[in-house]
């Protein structure tokens, strides 16, 4: 059999591409998450969040074959690198020393979000490796740097490790459900050494006692008094740190609209007043694999993402982003809580080390020699940190 001939189409808005056929396709995927669906990337688009004026210029990739669409993607033209979470400062300025223009680059990503999951969706692995090869081929026509496939799946980094991609290894903390769930909360806590299930009894004692309380919503059971809230916790989040928030509030009210079955949210109340709140996401998906039985396994998975207080209370921001949410996974039966990037302090709350990975090409083939050696010492390095974080289970012993 000859192979399949794709017509590949390129577009500069998410209107542009037929949301079903895009979410049918993320559907079939092996990682699918809600930050790929195509409403997510458009409010992203359309809110002002990502867009050409924020430095996030999409271009949207797609395969189509007589049987329709086979691939696609979105990959960002920058002109900066905040917001990725997979940081090449050092590359940059490696390329202005020798008087060479970084930018603009070429990014796969979900802007903001550095979860792990499906970037090249595809039908088969034959269309993902001519998506790979269609981005590899736009690149070059558009004269970018380089191109950055960040926090892929695995066939997706398969496919661009046999494109020549290099892979670069970052680490994630993620907590993870015991096989059939642990019955409640203090059950889980068993499960952990003395000194850290004593850190946590304690800590969640100190937020009690100090007569804080917590109420959930999800879905469209958050108001839009709630999404007000929410939005001005997490904008001061920001502007204590001397910056603007990434997303609009604008973003947060296509999300009302079009997403609300994948938020949670947690508000913290003291004295009759809201006073802190924290966002989740939340994912369920029929897995794309074939089961041997006739029940098809469901995946389903909780992301920390957003949190912002208007009054500090010790130990707040642990019981709003972590055991809240820990406990909701518990009683919800979800499998996977994930913590986001960075962090060593979430392996006292039982999330533990995850290897992450992204693709680089690098158009300057004396720099994509340079970079290759750094990313195999980097490698090696990622390796040991892992190994040690390894030796700092938060488990009892034989857990």
């Amino acid at each position: 059999m000859g192979k399949t001939h794709y017509v590949i189409g390129h577009a500069a808005s998410p209107l542009e591409v037929d949301a079903r056929d895009w979410d049918a396709l993320l559907l079939e995927q092996s990682h699918p998450t809600p930050f790929m669906r195509h409403a997510y990337l458009a409010a992203l688009h359309h809110s002002g969040s990502a867009c050409a004026a924020t430095g996030w210029v999409p271009r949207f990739i797609t395969l189509r074959d007589a049987a329709g669409l086979a691939g696609a993607c979105v990959v960002y033209v920058k002109n900066h690198s905040y917001g990725e979470y997979v940081f090449d400062w050092a590359w940059a300025s490696a390329y202005q020393q020798h008087g060479l223009p970084y930018y603009p680059k070429a990014v796969v990503a979900v802007p903001y979000t550095p979860v792990p999951g499906s970037r090249l969706l595809a039908r088969d692995p034959d269309a993902r490796s001519a998506l790979v090869r269609a981005l590899i081929a736009w690149c070059e026509d558009a004269g970018v740097s380089s191109l950055h496939l960040l926090f892929g799946a695995d066939d997706d980094v398969t496919a661009c490790a046999q494109a020549g991609l290099m892979l670069r290894h970052t680490v994630q903390f993620h907590w993870s459900n015991r096989p059939g769930g642990y019955p409640d909360f203090e059950s889980f806590l068993a499960t952990l050494s003395q000194d850290k299930r004593k850190k946590i009894r304690q800590e969640r004692r100190k937020v009690a006692e100090a007569g804080v309380t917590f109420r959930q919503a999800r879905g469209s059971a958050i108001t839009r008094q709630d999404w007000d809230f929410f939005y001005r916790c997490y904008e001061r989040t920001y502007l204590e740190h001397g910056n603007a928030p990434y997303l609009t509030r604008d973003f947060f009210a296509r999300m009302e609209s079009a997403m609300p079955e994948n938020w949670l949210l947690f508000v913290a109340q003291h004295g009759g007043r809201d006073i802190a709140s924290s966002l989740i996401a939340t994912g369920e998906y029929a897995s794309a694999v074939p089961a041997s039985n006739a029940q098809t396994p469901v995946s389903r998975v909780a992301y920390g993402r957003y949190w912002g207080a208007q009054e500090r209370v010790d130990c707040l921001h642990f019981e709003a982003c972590y055991y809240q949410a820990l406990q909701w996974c518990i009683e919800q039966g979800f499998e996977r809580f994930e913590g986001g990037a960075q962090g060593e302090h979430k392996m006292a709350r039982a999330l533990l080390p995850v290897k992450t990975t992204s693709a680089h090409w690098i158009a300057h083939p004396a720099f994509a020699d340079a970079v290759d050696r750094f990313l195999a010492r980097e490698a090696q390095g990622i390796d040991t940190y892992l190994d040690d974080l390894q030796q700092r289970s938060p488990f009892r012993n034989g857990t």
